[in-house]
């Protein structure tokens, strides 16, 4: 595949971004041109190697190699044909994936890896441009009325592929606008808001229907929903955040990251604001006040870049856990992702990281606002059973300004109610309780696909569960499926 000796000719290279001080100005997506013959030479960095291990570590099995080669050969087109009988979304995936398919490149062994997903959002955006991409007419109609709930990546996923199969779909959303996550979640400059418009609008034209605004639960009951449609798919995400349960919780300006980061994604598309607590958008905005991150994932890094967007006089972000080191532990080999220490374009713009940092305490000024954060430094041993634990260092308590404290430390799960209302079965985390070989639940005619079924979890994977449940509920509504899908015969859960 590719060049026979690029990845010993050629290094990995991604393209420029702009200068800390100007990206910071604005919200949109922040990298520089990358021309053809750049993106070439990444794609004949592919090594052609006996056994390729990319598309294992792709949730979706991206056919990566195949891609690479035409995109070396400047087949462009074939390229993308390849590229669209795997990902429905590339557009999204080649800007937000943590590529774990570059984390079971083989080249990635010894060497930077092939910037696979770089080489993917060219593709597509190349597509695009060229007008490979349309609205497709779909012909055949099955009669088959399918409502998804939710509209987050899964919910899109799952949609896509029943209306290319013929039925018709319509997609329930409780916010004003489809996307989920894409849309709310995801800061401006890590994924402008026009690229998941763009797609909606395709979606919209080959005759899918978003009903945006409607809660599933409340405007519309389970029941109403279970009698209207043929088959109904949950695909509302793990949207309950993880909670602290300390003292001053209840204090202004203690909130959880997804608040923070919908909110400004609201306003910078000019959308309704919503009030949080009580207190008024402005209570969730970072300008001229001391912002501690509490959670040092995606989400946590997310909130760093917008704070600075906003002028925070500081930003710090906390990790209870260990700082990870530079190169893979022994106990996570290629071709495992690797979970090394990683620097964020935000990180780059300004952010104070500490690691091994307990919060005991939100502290307030005694006029019901906050001030302050008592914190302390941790030392993780492993216990006699082999537990992993921690204790505080002695001495280490003190106090730090804040007037922001973003609780970005994960989701427990979907949010009960809805799940309650239809009825379904749940697991032992309390998602809905379904697995991978045909996504029903416990109801009749009622699936499940995403975070709601399998936990917080990433975009890709929630694009290749909203896929697996299409081909699945395509089955039961026909006896058979023309749908793409993975093998899972081998899977349990």
């Amino acid at each position: 595949m590719g060049q026979s000796d690029g990845f010993l000719k050629f290094d990995r290279d991604l393209p420029k971004k702009q200068s800390v001080e100007r990206r910071k100005k604005h919200y949109t997506e922040f990298y520089k041109p990358f021309s053809d013959k750049e993106t070439k030479e990444q794609a004949a960095r592919c090594m052609n190697c006996g056994v390729p291990f990319c598309h294992s570590g792709c949730p979706l099995g991206n056919v990566i190699p195949e891609f690479n080669d035409a995109v070396y050969n400047k087949e462009w087109k074939e390229a993308y044909e390849i590229l669209s009988t795997t990902n429905n979304f590339p557009e999204f995936t080649g800007r937000i994936c943590p590529a774990p398919c570059e984390g079971a490149c083989v080249l990635g062994i010894n060497k930077p890896p092939v910037a696979i997903e770089h080489i993917e959002k060219s593709i597509i955006e190349k597509a695009f441009s060229k007008g490979w991409i349309k609205a497709e007419e779909i012909v055949n109609r099955t009669g088959k009325k399918i409502a998804v709930v939710g509209s987050g990546p899964a919910g899109m996923a799952a949609a896509d592929q029943l209306n290319k199969a013929g039925h018709s779909v319509t997609v329930y959303e409780r916010a004003q606008a489809p996307g989920g996550l894409l849309r709310f979640g995801i800061p401006d400059f890590k994924l402008d808001k026009s690229v998941v418009e763009r797609r909606i609008q395709l979606m919209e034209a080959e005759g899918i229907e978003f009903k945006c605004g409607v809660n599933v639960g409340v405007d519309i009951k389970a029941k109403q929903l279970q009698k209207d449609y043929d088959a109904v798919i949950l695909a509302g995400g793990a949207t309950a955040p993880r909670d602290v349960p300390i003292n001053g919780r209840d204090l202004n300006g203690v909130h959880f990251a997804m608040d923070f980061l919908s909110a400004n994604s609201s306003k910078v598309q000019k959308l309704k604001l919503e009030s949080h607590k009580g207190e008024g958008i402005e209570s969730v905005w970072a300008t001229d006040k001391n912002v501690v991150v509490i959670g040092g994932g995606d989400t946590g890094s997310d909130c760093v870049g917008t704070s600075n967007r906003h002028g925070a006089k500081s930003i710090t972000q906390f990790e209870i856990n260990l700082k990870p080191g530079p190169v893979r532990e022994l106990d996570n080999p290629w071709p495992e992702y690797p979970f090394i220490l990683r620097t964020s374009t935000s990180h780059e713009e300004g952010c104070e990281r500490e690691w091994s940092i307990l919060t005991k305490e939100f502290v307030g000024d005694g006029k019901g606002n906050l001030k302050a954060l008592k914190i302390s430094d941790i030392e993780w041993f492993t216990e006699k059973n082999g537990r992993k634990s921690f204790k505080e260092v002695e001495g280490s308590e003190r106090d730090i300004p804040c007037e922001l404290a973003l609780l970005a430390i994960g989701f427990v799960g979907p949010e009960q109610p809805i799940l309650e209302q239809f009825g379904i079965e749940l697991d032992g985390r309390s998602n809905a309780k379904a697995n991978l070989r045909d996504f029903k639940t416990s109801k009749e005619g009622v699936f499940a696909a995403g975070d709601v079924r399998r936990g917080q979890s990433l975009v890709v994977w929630a694009i290749s569960e909203g896929r697996e449940c299409a081909a699945s509920v395509d089955e039961y509504l026909m006896g058979e499926t023309s749908l793409e899908r993975k093998d899972t015969s081998m899977l349990a859960i």
